[in-house]
């Protein structure tokens, strides 16, 4: 099954020629989900080719730079006459708040919109094979990040060995690789451990929104394939980060380093550094040591299975 992510909009609080305002979408198969929708968004769906046929919307907090596109992609989605129901997921206590965002902009569809409240430690939603959990995050509102984790992979079927059994090709195999013990004709049982390998674990993705560096970050993105990592300021601005309820890039590669990520990708880039920003790429690497980059609007990447296949 893919599953990919593409950076719609990878700047801080206000936009920029470089950068619009925070949102990521992933794709999982058929499912397409949004993580924050920032002023401008839609265009991004467009100038990017990703289309508007998002599912959920996972929101991390409602500060403007992360919701303000959601009125105007409700009715870009009315306007195209769309009958599924979407879904917006937003921290506790916030529910009423996103209704009057959309009420105040007249944003009510024909169309089914459910707005989901969640808390830190939850599944926000399950769906076949895989589900986003909410995890408690830092920032000056109430707020909280997102992790998909999908489901353990049954292990690899080992062919060669149940034919070494006596296993003939067909529905016994099928049984085998789902875990059942079979009977031979001839009265031989060979048990699923015996040509099935340990399961494959699944693909995490993280997305924090606004933080400060949190343990619930490191704990939530243990071992993840990609964490999307707040990095709005440089060890220039590092009192400001805390102040504001942000990291450095640096602290978020102390985040990465902790939960021995895969991938670490900074975002929420503060306007202040315009297209200069190698600095923070230079000062997560000095504590991290697995790939990281800082992603350019349109940065689209693959997130492999862990064993290839």
């Amino acid at each position: 099954m893919s599953l990919s992510v593409t950076f719609l909009g990878t700047g801080g609080a206000v936009p920029s020629v470089q950068r619009n305002t925070s949102s990521v979408l992933v794709r999982r198969g058929g499912d397409r989900l949004m993580f924050d929708c920032g002023e401008g968004t839609q265009r991004q769906l467009m100038r990017y080719g990703a289309g508007f046929g998002i599912s959920q919307l996972f929101v991390t907090h409602l500060h403007g730079d992360h919701v303000l596109g959601i009125p105007g992609l409700v009715q870009t989605m009315e306007f195209n006459d769309r009958e599924a129901p979407l879904a917006i997921h937003v921290p506790g206590g916030r529910s009423r708040a996103m209704h009057e965002l959309l009420d105040g902009t007249s944003s009510r569809p024909s169309f089914p919109v459910r707005i989901n409240e969640v808390t830190p430690g939850t599944a926000a939603t399950r769906a076949a094979e895989y589900e986003v959990r909410a995890f408690e995050t830092d920032h000056r509102t109430a707020s909280v990040g997102y992790a998909l984790v999908e489901d353990e992979r049954k292990g690899r079927f080992d062919r060669d060995r149940a034919e070494e059994l006596g296993v003939p090709a067909g529905p016994l195999f099928s049984k085998l690789h789902a875990g059942n013990a079979i009977e031979l004709e001839d009265g031989t049982r060979v048990e699923s451990a015996e040509v099935v390998g340990p399961a494959r674990p699944g693909r995490r993705l993280v997305y924090t929104g606004d933080t400060r560096p949190t343990e619930a970050t490191a704990t939530s993105a243990a071992e993840a394939d990609l964490l999307i990592h707040d990095a709005t300021f440089g060890d220039d601005h590092e009192e400001r980060a805390a102040a504001t309820g942000h990291a450095t890039a640096r602290a978020a590669g102390r985040i990465a380093s902790r939960a021995a990520v895969r991938r670490l990708a900074l975002t929420h880039v503060s306007s202040r550094y315009g297209d200069q920003v190698s600095h923070l790429e230079r000062e997560a690497r000095e504590v991290f040591d697995g790939e990281l980059f800082v992603p350019a609007d349109g940065d689209s990447l693959e997130i492999p299975l862990r064993d290839g296949r």
